[in-house]
């Protein structure tokens, strides 16, 4: 009997043993998928997403989300104690912002700069030529609200040059003004010229010299707190590296 209890309990330890063995392989913390949370400015949709797939291959296991909006709301979701692991601001205004805030880790960056066009329809039946013609009665324009990089830049445009604009809506990012053109609800609107050019065919883009005096720097930093601070960092140092680079400047965005 004492020998038969032996060999009974020698072939449970072997059963256990190759129970085991799967759940060992198959939940190890090296093939758990880490999540990159990026708060990044609306201007930044196509490019960004662009990056995203050369930053996974390049970080097996990595997946990265974007939440993309108007930089002041994004600063205002951080205050509120939203997560996320990096923000990208297009204005220095906004980074500065969360940087007062608290919610921002180390010194922020700029990756890029970005100024302003008109966008309009295709073929231009409005025959707008200048920033001026915005102006003009007849016209539904749109801009970006003040709060908002793209809104900011308008205001400086507007006192730069002394003229008033007086729009149908102020939108809470600049997505949103190209939208509203696209759609036919506005016959112009003011966005970056890496807006309209994603939009090429869709929209016409009418350059104006005073954009010049408007230019918006986009600094970007990783975020206090941010749950994986290391993969932060890579994803800020992809940005301002060559690749980064690359990309950026295909969109039309200007070197930092």
């Amino acid at each position: 009997m004492k020998k038969l209890g032996a060999l009974v309990a020698a072939a449970a330890l072997v059963l256990a043993g190759c129970g085991s063995s799967p759940s060992s392989g198959g939940s190890g913390s090296g093939s758990e998928t880490k999540t990159l949370t990026v708060f990044a400015a609306a201007s930044l949709t196509e490019s960004f997403t662009a990056l995203k797939t050369a930053f996974e291959s390049a970080h097996p296991g990595t997946d990265v989300k974007f939440n993309f909006a108007g930089s002041s709301a994004l600063v205002q979701q951080l205050s509120n104690g939203a997560q996320a692991d990096v923000f990208a601001s297009a204005d220095q205004t906004n980074m500065d912002k969360a940087v007062q805030a608290g919610v921002i880790n180390g010194s922020p960056s700029v990756f890029a700069t970005n100024k302003l066009t008109v966008a309009v329809a295709p073929g231009n039946p409005k025959g707008i030529t200048s920033f001026a013609d915005l102006a003009k009665g007849g016209l539904t324009v749109v801009v970006c609200a003040p709060q908002v990089p793209c809104g900011s830049a308008t205001q400086r445009v507007e006192q730069r040059t002394g003229i008033t604009l007086r729009p149908a809506s102020e939108e809470q990012d600049v997505k949103q003004v190209l939208n509203k053109v696209q759609s036919g609800d506005a016959d112009a609107g003011l966005v970056y010229v890496t807006d309209a050019a994603s939009a090429a065919g869709k929209v016409a883009q009418v350059d104006f010299p005073e954009a010049a005096q408007a230019i918006n720097s986009y600094p970007i930093a990783v975020v206090r707190n941010a749950p994986q601070t290391d993969l932060a960092k890579q994803w800020v140092e992809f940005v301002l590296g060559a690749q980064g680079r690359a990309e950026l400047q295909k969109a039309g965005f200007g070197a930092p």
